[in-house]
């Protein structure tokens, strides 16, 4: 049912699924793989820091395991608020805390670091002119590519002498 939900929620306006959808199915993984099979009213702290180990075990970074946890803690939100699940066991999946940096053995991101300029130089040549053209952008205003491929010219205000961007939604 939760699936259903998340598939129905999380959608742009062309109807597309976000990104989300494939994060929630990606954070459940370990969930399912561990304690698929279990009893939703026997699913407690313990089982949630288990689920934590296994993502360790697995190489996922600190911070995606703490998403992800977030992510399974909406599962049993969700199935709470409708009545799905007794109350106490979200209740107790609260009192599990997030991974801390230094605190436990999940490893840490590198830092996302901006490409080198003689990357982007060295690529702009075997690119089509429309490319070049988002690549720029990109640089000057430090949009994403996601943010950059949806930007419609209806959206932009061109005539005075700097230009505005206001996306309609």
């Amino acid at each position: 049912a939760y699936v259903g939900f998340v598939e129905d929620y999380y959608r742009r306006a062309d109807g597309t699924h976000t990104t989300e959808v494939a994060n929630i199915h990606y954070a459940m993984r370990p969930l399912k793989a561990i304690y698929g099979h279990t009893c939703v009213v026997d699913f407690g702290p313990l089982a949630m820091q288990a689920v934590m180990a296994r993502m360790i075990e697995l190489d996922w970074t600190r911070r995606h395991i703490n998403k992800s946890v977030q992510r399974i803690k909406r599962l049993f939100k969700w199935g709470t608020a409708r009545e799905l699940i007794p109350a106490g066991v979200y209740h107790g999946l609260q009192a599990v805390e997030g991974l801390r940096r230094g605190r436990s053995k999940a490893r840490e991101a590198e830092p996302v670091k901006p490409v080198p300029e003689a990357f982007v130089e060295a690529v702009l040549p075997h690119v089509s002119r429309q490319v070049a053209a988002m690549i720029r952008l990109q640089e000057l205003t430090g949009m994403r590519p996601g943010e950059v491929v949806i930007m419609l010219t209806c959206d932009l205000e061109t005539s005075g002498r700097i230009w505005t961007y206001r996306p309609e939604s």
